[in-house]
């Protein structure tokens, strides 16, 4: 029978690539894993590591085995968490991933609210862009996704449960002159990653032309700065704006559609005490922060 512990060797040496770092990972000895995994592959029949000059990869099966894994720790850590807190909330643990924003100002805000209420419960954050939050969730490495969609964004898989916390209007951002977006048709743009411009690139296209994308980054202080320094223009949320403003830059709330936010959880209603608690201190953060407007 496979055990928990073999699922936690393969999904280690999946996640850092040799029996060496999962054995650091685990606390175990080398030879401990080793024997681990053969172990494994004799119980199953099926090969799971391929030497690699001094390090190994794994096998289509190990591959397998190993993305099955993770949901399994997942879950299995997800429970342990659960019920350490069904007895009151004055112990255990809750987990959270959020895109870098929300990170960086809804989120300190929450953590306040929670620690106030239930000082007892241990709070782990994890930075990743909503659709690395979701899979997250889906696979029970967290608790809480807090993550953002359009109007345009297609609905989430079934029993994905979303909570609304608040809307982010959407800022271009200048070194002066030129507030729409049509008139910066021919200015260089700062933007994102392949999948976190997409947006932007929308924006422009429906304000009649394609953005000459000059500069690229993920960092929203090093768009500001970039801004500031004359090199181009970009949008970016109001949270983003919130956690920190360049003095040399002008921000101009564009009237657009803005970016809807939610604590994401998963499964069948009620959520566990842990997880109900965070979401209720992220609801009263965004109640308490308010962002129709920069002050």
């Amino acid at each position: 029978m496979v055990t928990l512990v073999q699922l936690r060797v393969i999904d280690a040496v999946r996640r850092h690539g040799s029996v060496t770092a999962a054995a650091k990972q685990l606390r175990y000895t080398q030879p401990a894993i080793s024997h681990h995994l053969s172990r494994l592959e004799a119980q199953l029949g099926a090969q799971l590591l391929q030497r690699v000059g001094r390090g190994v990869r794994l096998t289509p099966a190990g591959r397998l085995l190993a993305d099955r894994a993770a949901e399994i720790i997942g879950r299995v850590d997800s429970a342990t968490a659960e019920l350490s807190t069904l007895v009151g909330l004055t112990a255990g643990r809750v987990r959270l991933s959020g895109y870098s924003s929300v990170m960086s100002s809804l989120v300190p805000q929450a953590a306040t609210v929670l620690a106030q209420r239930h000082p007892g419960l241990e709070l782990g954050l994890t930075d990743a862009h909503p659709e690395d939050a979701l899979q997250q969730l889906r696979t029970g490495h967290v608790d809480v996704a807090v993550i953002f969609r359009y109007d345009d964004t297609a609905p989430e898989d079934d029993g994905i449960r979303l909570t609304h916390l608040l809307d982010d209007p959407l800022y271009l951002l200048t070194s002066g002159g030129g507030t729409t977006l049509a008139e910066h048709a021919h200015t260089p743009w700062i933007a994102g990653c392949e999948r976190c411009r997409s947006h932007l690139v929308e924006l422009c296209q429906h304000a009649g032309f394609s953005p000459h994308l000059a500069y690229i980054t993920d960092d929203m202080v090093v768009m500001q700065s970039l801004v500031a320094a004359g090199m181009g223009v970009t949008i970016i949320p109001g949270l983003a704006l919130r956690a920190h403003r360049h003095p040399a830059v002008t921000a101009t709330q564009l009237a657009v559609p803005p970016r809807r936010i939610y604590a994401a959880t998963y499964g069948e209603p009620p959520d566990p005490p842990a997880t109900a608690a965070l979401v209720a201190a992220l609801t009263q953060a965004a109640a308490d922060r308010g962002i129709d407007e920069l002050r």
